[in-house]
Formats: C-alpha cells, sequence, structure tokens
C-alpha cells in the first residue's frame, strides 16, 4: 500500500485533499492497524488524494488531558499545532473519535484552527456523493449492532452517519437498549483505558458487550479503537468470539468494496 506522506507532497510543491490522522492506536496498536489499512483501502477507491504526517505525526494528547495532565497536553498539542499549521493544513479525516474531539474542541483555543471529520462522516460524504460505490452482498442477512461511542455521539452530537453507511449494506441493524444520547459508554473513556479498574460489581465493558449480545448479534459495528478493544474482550469474555466479530465501520465498507 502506497501512502505519501505530507513532506512528500510539500516536495512536489502540491497540497492533498485532506489529512488523515492516523492516531496513536491506528499507528501502533496490532487490531487498529487494520482499520487504518482499510479506511486506506477506502480512500484509495475514492481516488481522494490524502496523506499522513507519518513520524512527524504525535500523540494529540488526549489521555494526558483526561488523566488531568494539562501541562503535558498542551506541550504535545502546541508542537502538533506548530507543525500542522507549517503545512497549512486546513482538512482532517481521523479513525479515531478521540483524537477527532481534541482536534475539532480543544486545538482551536491553541490557534489549531482545522475543518476536523471523523471517517464516518467522510465515508458517508464519499457514498453521498457517488465518489465510493459499495455492494452490501457480503453481509446480506447478517444482524449488525451500532455501538455510539462517546466522544463521536454524545460528546459531539453525530449518530446518523455511522448509521447510514451501515443501512447500505444489506444487513439488518439492530439497537441495543441504550443507544443514541442515552448510550452507555464502552469503558475506556476518560483514560480510563490506561488505568486499573476501580472497585465494583462488573467490569463496564462487560456491561456493554453483554447488551450488544443479548441482540443476538452476527456483527458488533464500533467506530472507534478504544471501543474496539473493550468490546472484543468482553466478546472473548463471554466465549462468543467464534460467533460475533468486532468490526470497525470502515472495515464493514472495505469488505463492501470486494464483495
Amino acid at each position: 500500500m502506497a501512502v505519501q506522506t505530507l513532506a512528500d507532497y510539500q516536495a512536489r510543491n502540491e497540497s492533498p485533499e485532506v489529512v488523515f490522522w492516523v492516531g496513536c492506536a491506528g499507528s501502533f496498536d496490532e487490531r487498529a492497524q487494520r482499520v487504518s489499512r482499510a479506511f486506506a483501502s477506502i480512500l484509495d477507491a475514492a481516488g481522494v488524494k490524502y496523506a499522513i504526517l507519518g513520524t512527524e505525526e504525535s500523540c494529540t494528547g488526549d489521555p494526558a488531558k483526561r488523566a488531568g495532565n494539562e501541562f503535558l497536553f498542551q506541550m504535545m498539542a502546541m508542537s502538533n499545532i506548530q507543525m500542522l499549521n507549517a503545512y497549512d493544513v486546513k482538512k482532517i479525516v481521523t479513525t479515531c473519535p478521540h483524537c477527532f474531539n481534541t482536534l475539532r474542541n480543544e486545538y482551536p483555543s491553541l490557534g489549531g484552527n482545522y475543518e476536523v471529520i471523523h471517517h464516518t462522516q467522510f465515508i458517508n460524504g464519499l457514498l453521498d456523493s457517488g465518489r465510493l460505490a459499495i455492494e452490501g452482498g457480503a453481509f446480506k442477512g447478517k444482524k449488525i449492532v451500532y455501538h455510539d461511542s462517546c466522544y463521536l455521539g454524545r460528546a459531539n452530537g453525530i449518530y446518523e452517519a455511522p448509521r447510514m453507511v451501515i443501512e447500505r449494506l444489506d444487513a439488518d441493524l439492530q439497537e441495543m437498549k441504550r443507544c443514541r444520547t442515552n448510550g452507555l459508554c464502552c469503558g475506556a473513556g476518560g483514560a480510563q483505558m490506561f488505568k486499573e479498574a476501580e472497585e465494583g460489581n462488573k467490569e463496564v465493558n462487560i456491561e456493554r458487550s453483554e447488551e450488544a449480545l443479548a441482540e443476538n448479534p452476527d456483527i458488533i459495528a464500533v467506530n472507534c479503537p478504544f471501543c474496539m478493544t473493550m468490546l472484543r474482550d468482553g466478546v472473548k469474555h463471554a466465549e462468543k468470539e467464534e460467533q460475533v466479530e468486532v468490526l470497525d465501520i470502515a472495515e464493514l465498507v472495505a469488505k463492501a468494496q470486494q464483495g
């Protein structure tokens, strides 16, 4: 897969249509890397001129901020903003709602003003404009349960775009009892991903996974690498990993392209 960096574009005195912010999980987590590849393949199929930052990309600082280290967050954010502004970046797309929320809502006050789009919104736009076409045959008769991530849903009010993408597949979209504005966190947000669980009767991800599994799905669809990890662990805990797949919406679309 030939993915170009912003430095490659600058060397040719060209600008990409959009910068794909890969994020820490999308870069380093083995499972999330598959989502990054799936999204890149979608961009290629749609003929989108995109670039990544490659080794110049750093963490947005979201985990530091959520854990309470504002100083570290601002250091990381200012470094990223300086680099993005040097490249005159205007439009960013990311597969991580945590990166999306931070770039969109936290960076402007520090001088980083960009149009920031989540990949589910971007994919939906490509499908609406006709730049991307998919066939849902690979999912015909499959029951898909969709999980709203906190930072895409309640934090930013984006509920329809992911569902509109899923509805283009020949699948049965199921909603959990707690969904949309009443959705339940997977248990990883607010830097919880990086600390031990507090005392209680049940892990949050087990509770959420049980809600999803109660709908007897073939697939649990997610839009976030944190949710991916937590729900996969929940499905494994229920010993259902042979029956139920946890897939990002980009993976569903990439598969629909092939089938």
